[in-house]
């Protein structure tokens, strides 16, 4: 028997949350908002292991959050979901500790919102 349509949507949502529910992945994903990176970049920049970083980015990448390209022998990743970039500026716009770089997009992206109101 097939499940109600709303059901599977409420199971992928709580997929996704479940997802992105440790502290690392979302700032992964944080990080990436502001631009793909390689590996040896993230781990810098999260000053996190090699193997941690790349066990997180593993899992994003198969839950459909992050895509991936190869350059050479590097790997690189980019924030690839739409819905999981608006729901990280919302939940992070609303923290008193916001990274800038966050801040200045949530803005630019109010800017645009406010204009393309101002316009229909």
């Amino acid at each position: 028997m097939n499940e109600p349509l709303a059901d599977r949507v409420y199971e992928i949502a709580a997929e996704l949350f479940a997802t992105l529910a440790t502290p690392t992945r979302l700032r992964i994903v944080c990080v990436l908002m502001t631009g793909e990176r390689n590996v040896g970049q993230l781990v810098d920049e999260l000053a996190a292991s090699q193997p941690n970083v790349s066990q997180h980015l593993n899992t994003l990448y198969r839950c459909g959050v992050l895509a991936r390209r190869r350059e050479g022998a590097q790997m690189y990743y980019r924030v690839d979901n739409e819905q999981v970039r608006e729901l990280c500026l919302t939940l992070l716009g609303s923290m008193p500790a916001q990274p800038q770089a966050l801040k200045r997009r949530r803005s630019a992206a109010a800017t645009a919102n406010q204009k393309l109101k101002e316009t229909v």
